[in-house]
């Protein structure tokens, strides 16, 4: 996994860093375990426009991704490395010893022909999926279930992963990506290693007609409107606009929206770094 730089022939090609790809190794995915979706484009069920600086974009399938990891004891063969252009880490074509056939996602390091496999006599290798319950302390964890049977929710994005740091009880000690350590039930999942495509973020478009054909549309500031349409509009010649809010006037950059009286913060022994 790696990226490259390209020779500024054109203004688009300037400043351009993409993915090499080379760790890849399948074109066109399992058609068992994919669907074609249409986009909202941000709009609601009436054609209102519910959100704002959605459009377009190339037409994408879904690959339908085994969060859960709930076929314990079987044992699986990686057969690919694919591309999935619904999130940014890459995707691994698992086939099982009684036929089925499922997408994980990939760990960092896996490579095809590996075996895998879930459950509590699973060995705490890259690709394995163990309840915390049974993973060594120290290890390097990601797709973490918040809820037993859940399926993973946590450290699921390319590059990213959490530490299991101690056990307390029925309780793990996992330190989460954002620098919050926080307890989660030992009977909840987790994969071991982290998630593939760490130089993701070193990824640049180059131009703005890459954004378009991820569906994204071009996004005005607030400060550039005038005050009927945004509260930090208006003002004489370049204004700063004042308190950074919200377009509905939630403040913004730094105010904390969690609820103080959240029943899951006795779950949270520190918070995320700023």
């Amino acid at each position: 996994m790696a990226v490259r730089q390209f020779k500024p022939t054109t203004p688009g090609q300037r400043g351009k860093v993409l993915s090499t790809f080379e760790e890849i190794t399948a074109c066109k995915p399992e058609k068992s375990l994919t669907f074609g979706y249409g986009k909202s484009g941000g709009r609601n069920h009436t054609g209102k426009m519910t959100v704002r600086y959605i459009g377009g974009g190339h037409k994408q399938k879904y690959r339908v991704i085994d969060f859960l990891r709930n076929k314990e004891g079987v044992p699986g063969t990686v057969k690919t490395i694919e591309y999935d252009p619904n999130r940014t880490a890459r995707i691994a074509l698992v086939f099982y010893a009684d036929g089925e056939k499922r997408y994980i996602v990939a760990p960092n390091g896996i490579q095809v022909g590996q075996k895998i496999v879930a459950g509590k006599d699973a060995a705490p290798e890259i690709g394995n999926a163990l309840y915390l319950s049974d993973i060594p302390l120290g290890t390097i964890i990601h797709n973490i279930e918040l809820h037993p049977g859940e399926g993973g929710v946590l450290a699921r994005s390319a590059g990213s992963y959490a530490q299991l740091t101690a056990r307390d009880g029925k309780y793990a000690i996992v330190k989460l990506p954002s620098g919050e350590t926080r307890m989660i039930l030992v009977s909840c999942k987790a994969t071991i290693g982290s998630v593939s495509n760490g130089d993701h973020e070193l990824e640049k478009g180059g131009k703005a007609g890459r954004s378009r054909w991820q569906g994204r549309r071009p996004r005005n500031r607030g400060v550039v409107m005038n005050p009927v349409d945004h509260p930090m509009g208006g003002g004489e010649g370049r204004a700063s606009g004042g308190h950074p809010r919200s377009r509905k006037g939630l403040l913004a950059k730094g105010y904390k929206t969690r609820s103080p009286k959240k029943t899951t913060n006795k779950f949270i022994i520190e918070r995320r770094s700023k």
